[in-house]
């Protein structure tokens, strides 16, 4: 008990004490400065949600020759429900999570390999923590990163890209229908030409629609299949609407234009979103970072000092309160950065 509190009052320690508790501080301070300089893109992104968040809004299927009141809302009704079906359908055909995750990403890996992957990574960095002479007890939160941490990341990385890709190109291939529609070309003959003309992902996920087809599928069976591999809200707008259009008749190369004009708004307004959240993004990381830096920069101008959090109880103590205080400011300033629509 001597021995405790003589350490206790430290000089050393003391030191190392206050400049983790001015990190703390700093995170803290920059995070009330951030929560109030959002509170105006937080309101903005509600607004944008209320309008951009409902299923085709302004979409109107032409050439029906239902021109009144009760006709349109009757057809929106449809839409809405065959939206609703197909999102359930969805639900009820995954499987784990985990493999779901991968067949978004496009990745031919099975989950099992994907596991044993990220085994392999999580001991690699755990090796390489104990090489530098990392210390016991923070080891376990060093494999936990290398197993579940970084594969997540890769993961999430992937299918966010795949999925920007696909939203990109997917507009154009509409075009290249509703211009084959209006030349006399059926669906199916513009899928084909879709599949040999689209970038990736859109071409090689139209092929396997086209190989389904001649397989005997239908063509909604196939789209919808298709939904499942792409988590778009986009090509589920686009199958409910040739799904619709099969039912009720109408002009779809006419309709299918004015989905390829929504969708492109819908980009446009994504994209300015992400423009005007770019600041407070980069603004959060910098904060975020800022009490690893002074770590960082105490462990070399005062490594004696720094060592008493990694040697000591009471230095553990501190630097778990630290950790768990940090990584909660850091969750919450990611929640209120998420601008994504």
């Amino acid at each position: 008990m001597p021995n405790i509190a003589g350490l206790m009052v430290d000089p050393r320690l003391m030191m190392a004490g206050i400049a983790v508790l001015a990190a703390v501080l700093v995170l803290l301070v920059g995070f009330g400065i951030y929560a109030v300089a959002t509170a105006p893109q937080a309101r903005l992104k509600r607004r944008i949600s209320a309008v951009v968040g409902e299923p085709l809004p302004a979409l109107a299927i032409p050439g029906t020759g239902r021109k009144d009141v009760q006709g349109a809302a009757k057809r929106k009704k449809q839409i809405q429900q065959r939206l609703k079906d197909a999102e359930e359908a969805q639900k009820k055909r995954r499987g784990s999570k985990l493999r779901e995750q991968l067949v978004y990403a496009g990745m031919k890996t099975s989950p099992t390999q994907f596991l044993l992957y990220s085994f392999i990574c999580g001991a690699v960095i755990t090796a390489l923590a104990a090489i530098f002479h990392m210390p016991p007890i923070v080891l376990p939160a060093v494999a936990a990163v290398g197993f579940l941490g970084l594969p997540k990341l890769f993961l999430n990385f992937r299918i966010k890209r795949r999925l920007k890709k696909f939203v990109a190109a997917f507009p154009d291939a509409i075009d290249i229908i509703v211009r084959g529609v209006r030349s006399g070309l059926t669906v199916g003959e513009c899928l084909n030409i879709v599949g040999q003309e689209s970038p990736d992902p859109v071409g090689p996920e139209i092929r396997l629609v086209n190989e389904a087809i001649k397989l005997g599928q239908t063509m909604a069976d196939a789209l919808q299949r298709m939904s499942d591999r792409i988590p778009s809200p986009e090509f589920r707008y686009f199958t409910i609407v040739l799904g619709t259009q099969q039912t009720t008749g109408g002009n779809l190369a006419e309709t299918l234009a004015k989905l390829s004009d929504v969708l492109r708004q819908r980009k446009k307004m994504k994209d300015k979103v992400q423009a005007m959240s770019s600041e407070a993004k980069a603004s959060a990381g910098i904060i975020g970072s800022l009490p690893l830096c002074v770590m960082g920069a105490l462990a070399f101008l005062a490594t004696d000092y720094v060592a008493l959090l990694f040697t000591t109880k009471p230095g553990n103590f501190m630097l778990a309160i630290s950790v768990v205080v940090m990584g909660t400011g850091v969750l919450v300033m990611r929640k209120m950065i998420n601008f994504d629509m």
